[in-house]
Parts: structure tokens; C-alpha cells; sequence
């Protein structure tokens, strides 16, 4: 008998689920900020890659190429970018699963991708906030593609969290107190190792890729002018934009830029000096004495800028070209 009313309660329980509705506009919602976030991190990474046209920043003008040229744009090589497209992705992901499955396992993969959507959200919410207090304290720069991820980051967490009949609300919130936790650390202790002026310095230094690009006799010529006018390029030898910049001079050319590396463990560095510029994102161009924007600079431009006046055979970068 006991047997019995186990089973029957197990059916019941079964059909109830089977007849649960999936949380079909909450889901939505999530899919449509998702993927503004996607596209909105997608963009910023083909950028540092170069694969797409300069961005205009709305708003904040020349912040997003301070911010996204600072030495917490980058993470193992890589655009800090990607790894938000990643996770907006998985996002989407798992908000559109239940949605687009078999009918028959929409109510078991609804009640479980709540509790994977729930921590990653609030994971990118606390970590995206964390970098706001980056640009506002450190860098002192706003880029309107990070703000805007931000605020998707935080609505997406609240979807999340109250798009759902949760079973145990209370449950939820202590584990939402102890992910805000541990990311605030993970992220604060991120920041504060990527921050040039507390690496430590190695004996030898590391070394910025080789450029392969070959220079002409108007790149080269270009190089000695600016070397001799005083001008100076500050630069970091793990900075993607750094290289392009060198890569439009090519490897002959780019041994007399008048280079200073700001990276306390780059070879021949020059941390105090950087410091004391106030230089926060790479390449930083200085000619006669005045600090240009940051971000990669067209030879042409740099031509003018120093009263260059000979042969003007210069490439152009590849999504201007």
C-alpha cells in the first residue's frame, strides 16, 4: 500500500511538472538583453582585433579608447571583451533552451537553468560594477560600451532572480550574498594584478612581439623625424593596440621609434616615467611636449602632428584602408 501511494504521489508529481508552464517572458527578455550584450562585447573584441572600424563612443567621447586601451582591457592576450560575449552568450543560451526544446523536456529544462541563469548573471552584474568603479577611481575614464553592459549585466540578475517562482527565495538570496562575495573578491584581486605600477620587475623584462611588417624608405624616414623632434610613444609590450601601431611603421622603421615601455616587468621599462606622464592607456603619443588621445595613430597623422615634410608613402590601417 505504501508502495503504491509512492508511486501515485510520484505520478502526480511528474504531471505536474510535465504540465508546468516554462517562464516564457522572462526568458525573452533575457534572450533580447543577451544579445544587445553580445553584440555589444562582440563589437568592442573585433575592435581590439582590428577587424572592424574605429567606434564611435556615444556620450563619453575619447573614453572608450582610454578605457578600452588600459591595461585592464586585456586578460591572458586576449580582449577583456571576449570573455563577456562568452558569457552573454551562455546567457542566451541557456534563457532560450526551454523555449526551442522538445516539448516534452521544456518543464525540466526550465526548472533547471534557473539556477545556472540566477549566479552567472549576478556574477556579471558584480563583476561589470566592479569595473565601473575601475574607470570612475583608476582610469578615470567612462566608456559608454561598458556602461551599457553593466546595466544589461544588472538587469539580466534581476530577471533572473524574480522572473521565477523560486521554491526557496531565501535560499536564493544567501546564495546570491555569498557569489556577490566571492566574485567582489576574484575582481578586486584581479585589478589590483593587473595595475602596472604594482608588478614586480623581472631581471631581463619581457619583450613585445616581433613586427614582421616590412618598412619603406617613407616609414622609416617618418620614424627618424619623430625620433629626432623629441616626440615619444608610450607603450606596454602585452598591448594588442601597441603592436598595430608599431606594425604601421614595420620592423625597420619601429627600431627608431622613440619608444618608452610603461610595463614594470617589460624590458627596458620605464614605469616612473609613465607615472609621472599620467599615461593610463597605450599607445600614448607625446609631440612637442603635448599628450595626444590614446589609441593607434595613421603615420599621416603623426606626420602632421611633428611638422614632417617628406615623402608620404604611409599604410593605412585595415578597416580604414
Amino acid at each position: 500500500m505504501e508502495l503504491a501511494s509512492a508511486c501515485m504521489g510520484s505520478s502526480r508529481l511528474i504531471r505536474r511538472n510535465r504540465n508546468e508552464t516554462v517562464d516564457r517572458w522572462p526568458r525573452l527578455g533575457m534572450a533580447v538583453l543577451a544579445s544587445i550584450g553580445a553584440v555589444d562585447t562582440g563589437l568592442i573584441t573585433l575592435k581590439r582585433w582590428q577587424i572592424v572600424p574605429e567606434l564611435a563612443c556615444p556620450v563619453t567621447g575619447d573614453g572608450c579608447d582610454i578605457v578600452l586601451n588600459s591595461p585592464w582591457a586585456t586578460v591572458v592576450g586576449q580582449p577583456l571583451a571576449l570573455f563577456g560575449f562568452l558569457a552573454y552568450g551562455a546567457v542566451l543560451i541557456l534563457a532560450v533552451a526551454p523555449l526551442v526544446a522538445p516539448k516534452q523536456s521544456r518543464w525540466q529544462l526550465n526548472r533547471t537553468t534557473w539556477p545556472l541563469l540566477m549566479p552567472l548573471c549576478l556574477a556579471m552584474a558584480v563583476f561589470s560594477l566592479s569595473l565601473v568603479g575601475l574607470m570612475v577611481w583608476v582610469i578615470q575614464a567612462f566608456c559608454f560600451f561598458c556602461l551599457l553592459s553593466t546595466i544589461l549585466s544588472v538587469l539580466l540578475f534581476l530577471i533572473a532572480l524574480l522572473g521565477h517562482s523560486w521554491d526557496d527565495m531565501g535560499g536564493q538570496v544567501f546564495r546570491a550574498l555569498i557569489v556577490t562575495l566571492v566574485v567582489a573578491v576574484i575582481s578586486f584581486a584581479w585589478i589590483q594584478a593587473s595595475d602596472p605600477s604594482r608588478q614586480v620587475a623581472n631581471r631581463d623584462g619581457r619583450h613585445p612581439p616581433a613586427i614582421t611588417t616590412p618598412s619603406n624608405g617613407a616609414q622609416i624616414a617618418l620614424a627618424e623625424h619623430l625620433n629626432a623632434s623629441g616626440a615619444v610613444v608610450y607603450t606596454a609590450y602585452w598591448c594588442p593596440a601597441c603592436r598595430v601601431q608599431k606594425e604601421l611603421f614595420g620592423k625597420q622603421a619601429a627600431k627608431a621609434l622613440p619608444i618608452v615601455e610603461c610595463a614594470q616587468d617589460g624590458y627596458k621599462a620605464q614605469p616612473q616615467l609613465c607615472q609621472e606622464k599620467d599615461i593610463q592607456s597605450y599607445p600614448t603619443w607625446e609631440i612637442d611636449g603635448a599628450l595626444l588621445t590614446p589609441g593607434i595613430k595613421e603615420p599621416e597623422e603623426l606626420a602632421d602632428a611633428s611638422g614632417y615634410t617628406g615623402e608620404r608613402l604611409f599604410p593605412t590601417l585595415p578597416a580604414d584602408s
